[in-house]
């Protein structure tokens, strides 16, 4: 399904002229839309086309693409802009077989930036890695923020618990 969605999505770019994205005006995904869901069925939607169109755009070289992983995984893998931040994904995924569900864990817990972001990096990755990582979950900071007035680069360790007692301190 990968490799066909990847075709899918390099006819539609070819059809658009090599471009991102169609003229204005042109009816390309609805007209497509149309024919796909009725030669081949559900699933072929003007989204998920999108999709498919931006899945060939950021992984060109079909070589690239990694067997191991799923359709829903590279769904999950096109909502990420940095490609620095979706390749260390993909190396995570395969080298530490996360499903689905996992990559998406790991994605919305913003964990290529903690890693970056911590100065104890070991500690990050034990972290995920334990059997604990859905109860320390709540104590990751979700959203990254520039606080630098707070101090908090002397941490070694970036938890929501740390970020508050800072932010109480500062404001006393």
């Amino acid at each position: 399904m990968v490799e066909a969605y990847w075709n899918i999505g390099r006819l539609i770019v070819k059809f658009q002229g090599g471009k991102d994205s169609a003229e204005y005006g042109t009816s390309l995904l609805e007209e497509l839309s149309t024919k796909l869901t009725k030669d081949y069925g559900a699933g072929f939607d003007k989204t998920n086309l999108r999709r498919m169109r931006k899945f060939y755009l950021i992984y060109k070289n079909r070589d690239t693409l990694c067997h191991e992983l799923s359709w829903s995984h590279y769904r999950a893998l096109l909502k990420i802009k940095n490609s620095q931040a979706r390749e260390f994904y993909v190396e995570e995924c395969i080298k530490s077989g996360w499903s689905v569900r996992e990559l998406s864990r790991q994605i919305n817990s913003f964990y290529f930036e903690r890693l970056l972001a911590s100065k104890d990096k070991e500690s990050v990755i034990d972290n995920m890695l334990s059997s604990n990582a859905d109860l320390n979950l709540q104590e990751v900071i979700k959203d990254p923020y520039i606080l630098e007035f707070l101090g908090i680069n002397k941490f070694e360790k970036l938890y929501e618990k740390d970020l508050e007692k800072q932010l109480i301190n500062h404001l006393q």
